[in-house]
């Protein structure tokens, strides 16, 4: 079922993809990562051919050599062939491991470890097989994949017949003449040819199925409005609770408001909507500090508080603009408006000594 289908019409959120991401649930094509690995596997066994084959043929010898042996249960027998096992094993396995984990590592944009997919998840112990059905053949996905097993097909018998087409005189010569080494090394260069060339064609197929995931992915982390309200709510809070808290900071503000600027040293205005309040201690700071600031109301409200209490007012309109946009209650001065608020200061000292 499509995500609009059932309600989910948004895109989903970064901070639900993190999530996502978080829990190992991330865009990836495991035809990527299979294509790599048998791509390198088969170039390691194509570089290690000569070494593989004499390991074989003195694995050969050791044990056919001891098979009038009476004793089959022999420990150093065992020994031998786990050593001989996992000798010829580890190249290829290791090779392998590593493209799985390069390939996930480049899809994922980075390394990922989560131990969320290996939790169990009882749900599914039950099997739905309406469900599956509809997943994995009644469905654009599931039909996107049945094209993709025929197309992976019909690359292995074409390219395993044209390959074959144009070496088989040759291999019919070979073993017409008894030269049988040199069959199976022929054998093994068509089987290499035909292994190398299908692992390119399935890498390049793999590539539009990876969008094809990352756009499913994206499709499963889709959103219902509800869903975005909610996580809106827990990330940035209730829109009321939010509302309410900013009207009691505005009313805590208000209160002490009178006197932050009942004893500042000067309010800067600019001269209808900004009002800036400064007072300069010099125990606390080395330059003036805002105490207050409002706009509109609240400017003409620290304007009239000034008059009463005698606190000087001077209009700049540039500096109170930017004093206002800049600064927050309880901040000292950027160092851009000190020669300016010098300015000030003087004229407020001029100011108060005609007075006297």
């Amino acid at each position: 079922m499509a995500a609009e289908d059932e309600g989910r019409t948004e895109e989903p959120s970064e901070y639900r993809l993190e999530q996502a991401r978080k829990e190992g649930r991330v865009a990836k094509s495991q035809d990527i990562s299979s294509a790599l690995i048998l791509l390198l596997a088969i170039l390691v066994l194509i570089f290690l051919g000569k070494w593989f084959l004499s390991k074989c043929l003195n694995i050969f010898n050791f044990y056919f050599s001891r098979a009038h042996s009476p004793d089959v249960t022999d420990a150093n027998l065992m020994s031998a062939f786990l050593y001989n096992y996992f000798e010829l094993l580890l190249p290829v396995g290791a090779v392998a491991v590593i493209a799985a984990i390069i390939s996930n590592i480049v899809q994922n944009k980075g390394f990922i470890f989560s131990t969320k997919p290996l939790e169990p998840n009882f749900n599914k112990i039950t099997p739905k097989f309406g469900e599956y059905f509809r997943k994995t053949i009644f469905s654009g996905k599931g039909l996107f994949n049945i094209a993709k097993s025929f197309i992976k097909v019909f690359i292995i018998i074409f390219v395993g017949y044209i390959t074959i087409r144009r070496n088989i005189f040759t291999l019919i010569e070979i073993v017409s003449n008894g030269q049988i080494l040199s069959a199976v090394g022929k054998i093994a260069s068509i089987a290499a040819q035909i292994l190398i060339i299908v692992a390119v064609l399935f890498l390049l197929l793999s590539i539009p199925d990876y969008f094809v995931q990352r756009h499913e992915h994206r499709e499963s982390l889709k959103m219902t409005k509800q869903e975005v309200k909610q996580e809106y709510k827990e990330m940035e809070g209730d829109p009321d609770v939010k509302r309410h808290l900013e009207q009691g900071q505005r009313e805590l503000l208000s209160r002490n408001m009178p006197k932050a600027v009942a004893e500042a040293d000067v309010i800067v205005t600019n001269p209808t909507h900004f009002a800036v309040s400064l007072q300069y201690q010099p125990d606390i700071a080395d330059a003036p500090q805002v105490t207050a600031k409002g706009a509109d109301e609240v400017a003409q409200m620290m304007k009239r508080i000034a008059r009463e209490n005698d606190v000087p007012i001077v209009e700049n309109r540039p500096l109170a603009r930017g004093l206002y946009a800049e600064t927050q209650v309880g901040d000292i001065i950027p160092y851009s408006y000190i020669n300016a608020i010098a300015l000030i200061y003087r004229q407020i000292d001029y100011i108060s000594k005609r007075k006297e």
